[in-house]
């Protein structure tokens, strides 16, 4: 609080508070800082959701393959190699299903989570030279070679293209 004293023909008259122009002031330096923490926290909220695509992508890789591991005879096969995907009831039975049967059934589920889990997903698993590349769209998957490319698409921005890429090289043994 602030004291003013002022002599004038009326007597001593004492003024006590806070004016009007420090009270707008402070309230405008304190909602500056409120809207500087509001984008503080937008700008966090999007880099967490950014990094648990990019953590489901990552585990979708590992996941495939994990699958491929499975199916040794199905990659030998290049059963994998840019499959559509396709279900076989017979994978599910005692009598089983061909190597490339479950490679099908593999991708086709596979792409499924994928598509299910990021926005926009789209995904390709196929044998390619130059594995860091492509699109959603155009895949660029070359057949050379023996390194499996495990590729997957995302809409990070939700623009509706699927712009973020992760990408894992695999070389069966």
């Amino acid at each position: 609080m602030s004291m003013m004293r002022s002599n004038n023909r009326k007597g001593l008259h004492l003024q006590f508070g806070s004016s009007l122009i420090e009270v707008l002031v402070s309230l405008l330096i304190l909602s500056g800082g409120l809207l500087g923490i509001a984008g503080v926290q937008s700008v966090s909220l999007r880099n967490n959701q950014a990094a648990y695509y990019r953590t489901q992508a990552t585990m979708f890789s590992a996941d495939m393959i994990e699958r491929m591991r499975g199916n040794k005879a199905g990659v030998n096969l290049a059963a994998y190699d840019d499959v559509a995907g396709g279900a076989t009831a017979a994978c599910f039975t005692v009598a089983g299903c061909t190597p490339a049967q479950m490679a099908a059934q593999d991708v086709l589920a596979w792409s499924a989570q994928v598509t299910a889990a990021l926005p926009g997903g789209d995904s390709v698993v196929c044998i390619d030279s130059t594995g860091n590349d492509g699109t959603a769209l155009a895949q660029a998957c070359d057949g050379l070679g023996n390194i499996y490319a495990i590729k997957i698409w995302w809409d990070d921005d939700r623009d509706g293209v699927a712009e973020m890429r992760y990408v894992t090289t695999w070389q069966p043994l």
